[in-house]
């Protein structure tokens, strides 16, 4: 997205309001009146955290009001996203969304939300592959050859996630699924844990975003395999993407956006929509996001609304066709 193409989609949003009442206009300017909390349902530090700060940052400035990151950590992301599920309507509170919002809620459907029914999406920020990796010494170099690898040694080979109901717990679920593998889950709590034992030899494989384990692979105490876009990604040209090993049918992202509750008005929603099309059109922002393997995602409601629907029903069919059960986040 040019910066050319962010500021048409603006004038867009903006001319939008001029079907508004002026009743509607009075508190959709009006707002907000008090300071915007912005909770991330995971710990301090990690890549989402990152994302709602500099989020928080952007949007203080914008709307000329204190913007709060708060952390409410536990489940897969579950615990925070359920409180702002059942917070306000009043576009006070808000939610940092990443792919765990749709995974975890396919995975379980008593996740004590829906992303569809329970929010209101306000704009998707970036979007990005994830990476494959394994630990140094496993004698393959892509993700084709470790599937080759894999089928003749059932069972034998394990893999860390961040958490059962996370993206990286079902991108395995979906290799093994599409590819007819088995390979054993080992959750953790987070991806760090996973692969400070991978570097330790205690475990196989992994995927975790290519900011977090871009340093291991530079260093050479991890082996990239593949990035879950059918294309190489400039952040790492050597690494193959997953077209050019046969595998399209895996490819994947992790995004990051903002939703309110569901009920939050929508000249509120549009405003706050708004200020995240101009954001992602910011050049330090596209700067950060680079360096960080994303790219802007596209900007609007309407995108956010389609893509959050194809991206759960995706999952969904992942954990029919593997027949997972999970009780618990």
């Amino acid at each position: 997205m040019t910066v050319n193409q962010a500021g048409r989609r603006q004038w867009l949003l903006q001319a939008a309001f001029g079907s508004l009442s002026l009743a509607q206009m009075g508190r959709a300017w009006a707002f907000p009146e008090k300071p915007i909390r912005i909770v991330v349902p995971f710990a301090a530090g990690a890549g989402t955290d990152a994302m709602g700060r500099l989020l928080a940052q952007k949007l203080s400035d914008l709307l000329a009001v204190n913007v709060l990151v708060e952390n409410r950590t536990g489940a897969s992301g579950a615990i925070g996203t359920q409180f702002v599920a059942q917070s306000p309507a009043d576009g006070q509170t808000l939610l940092l969304v990443a792919a765990p919002f749709t995974t975890a809620a396919a995975v379980l459907p008593t996740a004590g939300y829906d992303p569809i029914s329970s929010f209101a999406p306000i704009g998707m920020v970036a979007q990005g592959p994830l990476l494959w990796a394994c630990k140094k010494d496993l004698p393959v170099n892509s993700l084709a050859e470790l599937v080759a690898y894999a089928r003749t040694r059932p069972g034998q080979l394990n893999y860390g996630s961040a958490g059962a109901g996370g993206i990286n717990h079902l991108l395995l679920e979906q290799l093994k699924a599409r590819q007819k593998i088995s390979i054993v889950h080992i959750p953790y709590r987070g991806i760090a844990p996973a692969t400070i034992d991978m570097m330790g030899g205690q475990i196989h494989l992994l995927t975790g975003t290519v900011p977090a384990l871009l340093p291991f692979v530079r260093d050479g105490r991890i082996k990239p395999l593949a990035v879950t876009t059918a294309k190489r990604h400039p952040a790492l040209p050597e690494v193959p993407g997953l077209a050019e090993q046969g595998l399209a049918d895996l490819t994947a992202l992790n995004y990051f956006g903002l939703v309110a509750p569901k009920g939050t008005p929508s000249e509120i929603v549009e405003r706050l929509s708004l200020a995240i099309t101009r954001i992602t059109a910011m050049p330090d922002v596209q700067a950060r996001l680079k360096a960080d393997a994303l790219e802007p995602a596209p900007p609007g409601l309407l995108h956010m609304e389609q893509f959050i629907r194809s991206d759960l029903e995706a999952w969904k069919q992942v954990v029919r066709s593997q027949g997972l059960k999970i009780d618990q986040l």
